[in-house]
């Protein structure tokens, strides 16, 4: 989940390194912001380091007092801290051979013991708690051995379990860096006279837009005019560069008080974005599908794997498959999927779900389903991500990047996604016809103009939360569709605002969680809209009437021109009308608003929440 970087430059671009790294540090923090560090070798070939608990700005402050000597060649990391606390001493970067050697991590290395214990027995003494620093240890020791850094990296990778990616310089070899990675993340930066390094392109999209991912098992090596791809056993690998869709002003605040609530405005254009090239003339289009035609046709079972966030939106698709496409849909966490000896033949498609395309709960879910002999299609927002990669198909949801960890946009993107998969499968099944496929075809796209309408309440939803800053518990509650938006309203609360926040389906109300319910007990209901002639509007309105017996104060999100709910409820935030199935991407925009909004209200760092980080790339 650490961010890293590594930058290489020739002579004629100045000493830049510094900027480098601390410009793609700052677009990486979401990844960790428990402590960061620069290594940087100079132009007189001195490697220098300085590193820091804490947010990146405690490491900015101390260069400004104290410059390192600028150069050409470095490497950069914040921290999400897996092994040894949040101090100064774990920090990257790690330094050994005598501190001409730098070394950065991002993973955890599960054999690091016994690798420390032969170490130990060496007499290298070791100033850190961290898996990393034997790292950056046994390297050194392979390097002394070899003189050749990427060699030297290479026999280390292959004595390392568990999951890496890896940068290294050496003062003898300034205009290198050396990166390798397996089951973590590094992606390529391509420029004019200079290359780059990171956990993905947020860290060089400030110099260019031209990128290379690295697969699995394989190592890179980067000077200023070339890269260099091998795998672990040394043997050249080829690889294809790509253009990334979004430049570095996609990944700042723009005047936004934070990067939530920029992303949260960008909710109508993350599904705009998504839809773009995939609907016209009451059609959808997904050609990124065509290699896999055949085998739709064939699936009898679709599994949706995702975490989090992610999983939510994977059950709006579960509604939405089984309604539309008639096929068997389940929603599994990724991180119990393998775990549970599940049934798959080539019959099955499982459809992982992940913002960044790196989650390791997930990426171990698809692999060991195509081992199964399934067919896996991934639901992506990461150009060049390993899961995608992995995978036998993707569906991009082209949201942007996403910078504050709690997402927003990405919810309703992949939630996009998911209908457009539903609605393609329905065409090729047959199960819909094309007057229903067009009809659902033109409610989706009027959603962006609709969400926008929503964000347009924002100021409403600020003041409630402003009443609301000491409440210290909160249910959501929700039926259908309205189920996931519940769980997706509590989870950001318990991500940004620390409180006890728990999300039911409705009608389970009954059956255990209104022994919760107490006088003003605070409770969100998503209410079904009754112009559905199945709907469960009825029923909600009843779940209101019982909670509000016990004294619960309702915050209702219904559908304007829903007067039913209206006597029975404290608040009510209106959504404009739209199919049932698709006001879930209504619905959930003011929970988002208002889970960022209490935060704010209690002094919180609403992009930054403790203990967690954007993209978890380990198990």
């Amino acid at each position: 989940m650490c961010g890293i970087v590594g930058y290489v430059g020739q002579a004629g671009l100045g000493e830049k390194s510094v900027e480098v790294l601390l410009g793609g540090l700052k677009r990486l923090e979401y990844r960790g912001y428990d402590s960061a560090g620069v290594a940087i070798i100079d132009a007189e070939g001195t490697l220098g380091s300085r590193k820091k608990a804490g947010k990146l700005q405690v490491l900015v402050d101390d260069l400004e007092a104290s410059p390192l000597t600028d150069g050409r060649t470095g490497i950069g990391h914040t921290r999400w801290a897996t092994h040894g606390g949040p101090t100064d001493a774990n920090a990257h970067p790690h330094l050994a051979d005598d501190g001409k050697l730098a070394l950065i991590h991002n993973g955890i290395i599960e054999n690091f013991s016994e690798l420390k214990a032969e170490l130990l027995a060496e007499g290298v003494e070791f100033l850190s708690e961290t898996d990393s620093e034997v790292a950056a240890h046994l390297v050194a020791r392979a390097y002394r051995a070899s003189g050749d850094l990427a060699e030297a990296l290479r026999t280390v990778v292959n004595t390392l379990e568990g999951a890496f990616t890896l940068l290294v310089v050496h003062a003898d070899q300034p205009g290198v860096v050396v990166g390798a990675r397996r089951n973590s993340p590094l992606v390529i930066g391509l420029g004019d006279g200079e290359n780059f390094l990171g956990s993905d392109v947020a860290a060089f999209v400030a110099h260019t837009r031209r990128a290379m991912s690295i697969g699995q098992d394989q190592l890179v090596t980067i000077r200023p005019d070339s890269v260099e791809v091998v795998d672990f056993d040394g043997a050249p690998v080829e690889t294809t560069e790509f253009e990334v869709d979004w430049d570095a002003s996609a990944a700042e605040k723009g005047g936004w008080s934070s990067f939530m609530a920029k992303e949260i405005s960008e909710e109508p254009e993350a599904v705009a974005n998504t839809l773009l090239g995939r609907v016209a003339d009451g059609a959808v289009t997904l050609t990124d599908l065509d290699g896999v035609r055949d085998r739709l046709l064939t699936v009898d079972r679709v599994i949706v794997i995702a975490c989090g966030t992610a999983a939510y939106a994977g059950i709006l698709g579960k509604y939405a498959i089984e309604q539309w496409a008639r096929v068997p849909v389940e929603v599994e966490l990724a991180h119990e999927f393998r775990y549970r000896d599940p049934v798959l033949d080539e019959r099955t498609l499982v459809v992982s779900i992940s913002q960044s395309g790196e989650t390791m709960d997930t990426l171990m879910a698809v692999k060991y389903a195509r081992e199964q002999g399934a067919q896996v299609l991934s639901i992506c927002n990461t150009q060049g991500s390993t899961i995608p990669r992995e995978s036998d198909a993707v569906i991009y949801t082209h949201a942007g990047p996403e910078v504050a960890v709690a997402s927003t946009k990405a919810f309703v993107a992949q939630g996009t996604a998911l209908f457009l998969l539903g609605l393609h499968l329905a065409t090729l099944r047959g199960t819909l016809s094309s007057e229903q496929i067009a009809e659902q075809v033109t409610d989706l796209q009027a959603i962006p103009d609709k969400i926008s309408r929503v964000l347009e309440s924002a100021e409403r939803i600020r003041t409630l939360a402003g009443w609301m800053a000491d409440t210290r518990s909160v249910l959501f509650l929700g039926r259908h569709v309205g189920y996931p938006i519940a769980l997706e309203g509590a989870l950001k609360l318990k991500e940004l605002a620390y409180i006890h926040a728990e999300g039911f389906a409705a009608g389970e109300l009954k059956h255990g969680p209104i022994a919760l319910i107490e006088p003003g007990q605070i409770v969100f209901v998503i209410v079904p809209s009754p112009r559905d002639p199945r709907s469960l509007h009825p029923k909600v309105v009843s779940n209101i009437q019982e909670i509000r017996a016990r004294g619960a104060r309702v915050i209702a999100i219904a559908e304007e021109g829903d007067a039913a709910v209206l006597p029975f409820a404290d608040e009510v935030l209106h959504i404009p009308l739209a199919a049932p199935l698709f006001e879930s991407l209504l619905a959930v925009v003011p929970l988002h608003i208002f889970g960022m909004e209490l935060a704010a209200a209690k002094g919180l760092d609403v992009d930054q929440p403790r203990n967690l980080a954007k993209s978890v790339t380990v198990e």
